[in-house]
């Protein structure tokens, strides 16, 4: 089976600001970890980002750029969204069958909105997912810390059979094989 990596909303205004998301930096550095060890596979990259007109995330916009901490390559590709899921009204799901794409490997922001969705969407597709489930996150909330919300999610996302494809989550580590803090 072949996997490609999906890396959603790691943007600038979602990202740069204070307060940052739960553990950022670090969620950067797995990304990353993530994208190198997809490129050395020959596994495809793929960048979501999220464009809400008016907003600091319009399409274009410094905010809707990529954080500048990501390490992107020419090969890598770009889908742009304007809804949670990822695949919804993309060109998402005719790359990955251009690609011959049959798993993703999710990770990004924001865990309890465009990951969550992005995730089971894939999965009702038919697509198994491995979320990395130290390379997502979010803000924390009024109900809920962003840690609180990236571990209820690590634990409930892959407790969903009904789709008839699994998803779980790895750490980083464990998918790439190294210690990644």
């Amino acid at each position: 089976m072949k996997p490609a990596v999906l890396v959603i909303d790691v943007q600038a205004a979602l990202f740069d600001p204070q307060p940052r998301p739960f553990d950022a930096q670090s969620v950067i550095v797995r990304i990353n970890a993530v994208t190198q060890w997809a490129r050395n596979e020959g596994y495809p990259v793929i960048f979501i980002q999220h464009d809400e007109p008016g907003t600091v995330i319009s399409l274009e916009s410094n905010g809707w750029q990529l954080q500048s901490d990501l390490h992107i390559t020419d090969r890598d590709h770009r889908i742009n969204k304007q809804t949670p899921d990822s695949f919804l009204r993309t060109p998402l799901h005719p790359l990955l069958e251009q690609l011959e794409v049959s798993q993703l490997i999710v990770c990004g922001y924001a865990t309890e909105f465009c990951v969550d969705t992005t995730t089971r969407r894939a999965a009702g597709l038919g697509y198994p997912v491995t979320l990395i489930a130290d390379a997502h996150t979010t803000h924390d909330k009024t109900h809920a810390s962003g840690e609180v919300i990236r571990q209820h999610h690590n634990a409930t996302l892959p407790s969903i059979g009904s789709f008839g494809v699994t998803i779980k989550a790895v750490p980083t580590a464990q998918l790439i094989g190294n210690n990644v803090r």
